[in-house]
């Protein structure tokens, strides 16, 4: 089901990206960096960090993919749409799901993202790949303005995460590389005027 859910839906795209293969990249990453993170001492749950990973878009199965800037246009936008993903979720475990598994299935399926290292590596992960979703798309000259936007909510947020090791590989290795490149769109000054604007 989740390969048939177009993610970015209603714009104007060079290449179609669906739920599914949103899910697996994310979780490509998530071990990329939770490995990196692990190498400088952190100590991963990895079964947990999987688990959050591949199940974190699930309830888009419900509501379809909602574009970043409409979903980040306001904080309770934001609250409401998470509300109808959790109670739509958890009809469909009670209903779907045999009633012995159903509280293992709530623990799974519920929002990863948070305050554990893996939530964070879930999001950091999640954010990358709009960042590269984004990014292809301006590097191919899309100059639709909700990928710009897209490309500065992903890369300020990914900035910011709490995960030293990670995002200091992000900002002097994957950044370099892409500001590296040549674009139909100027994503170089765009990148270096959120790099300039965290400086100051």
């Amino acid at each position: 089901m989740k390969k048939r859910i177009i993610r970015a839906p209603g714009k104007f795209k060079f290449e179609e990206h669906n739920v599914a293969a949103h899910s697996w990249k994310v979780a490509q990453y998530a071990m990329f960096f939770g490995t990196l993170e692990e190498m400088h001492g952190a100590d991963v749950d990895w079964k947990s960090l999987y688990e959050k990973t591949i199940n974190h878009d699930f309830a888009e199965v419900f509501i379809g993919d909602i574009k970043t800037p409409v979903k980040h246009s306001s904080p309770e936008l934001k609250q409401m749409l998470a509300t109808v993903e959790e109670k739509m979720m958890e009809k469909f475990i009670l209903r779907e799901i045999p009633e012995e598994f159903q509280a293992i299935f709530f623990h799974r399926m519920k929002e990863g993202k948070d305050g554990t290292l893996e939530g964070r590596l879930l999001e950091l992960a999640d954010k990358l790949d709009q960042f590269y979703e984004a990014y292809a798309e301006l590097k191919r000259g899309n100059t639709e303005p909700d990928f710009i936007q897209m490309y500065e909510i992903a890369l300020t947020k990914i900035l910011d995460m709490p995960l030293k090791q990670s995002v200091a590989y992000f900002r002097d290795v994957i950044l370099e590389d892409v500001v590296s490149e040549k674009t139909a769109v100027d994503v170089k000054s765009l990148t270096m005027r959120i790099l300039n604007d965290k400086k100051n």
